[in-house]
């Protein structure tokens, strides 16, 4: 497998990332000792990002010193693959609203010290500005949202309206059965899109199964 992006590597066959805390699992990952150092295997069916890249993602801004917003992080599985991609130069908000998933959040961001975790609701971007104008200059390169809400699109649009650079990346993994559970994936999906092409232009729509099934990832860059 050829690298296929910055920060992104490959090991046994399968999607990598270098542990930014070395001997740390987070999730029971496979660990590979390479002259490149410790690589992380990155499980496809855990991670919507990950299954995105396989499924032929085009553009990811989520780079070696980038800033990222991550809505919805839970216990924090994609979110520590994503603080290795930036390393010790970038940082990652870690937006979750969730307590029970927030202490195993904590474990997660403790030895990594470019992961900084918030419990918040995504739905209130305010409640976190402070954080993120302290850290980031109130700005970031990309937010990347995996929310199961219905209001998934609103959520989106209200934080990248706060924080995302003009230049930046919006990724968004559309959980159709968490916006309608009577109405088929694909009529989410466009109903999704519509809503999200009065700010955005959509660069990409990747859907993720069979590795999470009735899934869409969205590549995005706001309208001038």
């Amino acid at each position: 497998m050829n690298q296929p992006f910055p920060g992104v590597h490959s090991a046994g066959g399968r999607l990598a990332t270098r542990n930014l805390a070395p001997g740390v699992k987070v999730y029971g990952e496979k660990l590979h000792r390479t002259p490149q150092g410790e690589l992380r295997e990155w499980d496809t069916y855990r991670s919507k990002l990950a299954a995105g890249i396989v499924k032929g993602l085009k553009r990811l801004d989520i780079r070696p010193g980038a800033s990222v917003l991550y809505l919805g992080a839970a216990s924090g599985t994609t979110a520590s693959h994503v603080s290795d991609i930036v390393g010790a130069n970038g940082i990652v908000f870690c937006v979750e609203f969730a307590p029970r998933c927030m202490r195993d959040l904590l474990k997660t961001c403790g030895p990594r010290g470019n992961m900084i975790p918030l419990l918040e609701d995504a739905r209130l971007p305010e409640s976190y500005r402070l954080a993120v104008e302290e850290f980031a200059g109130g700005k970031v390169g990309v937010v990347f949202e995996d929310v199961a809400d219905p209001q998934q699109a609103e959520i989106l649009q209200a934080n990248c309206k706060a924080f995302l650079k003009p230049s930046g990346q919006a990724l968004i993994a559309v959980k159709a059965r968490s916006i309608s559970a009577v109405k088929q994936p694909q009529e989410v999906y466009a109903t999704v899109e519509r809503q999200l092409s009065q700010d955005f232009e959509i660069e990409q729509k990747l859907e993720l199964d069979p590795f999470d099934k009735d899934h869409e990832m969205l590549s995005l860059r706001l309208r001038k």
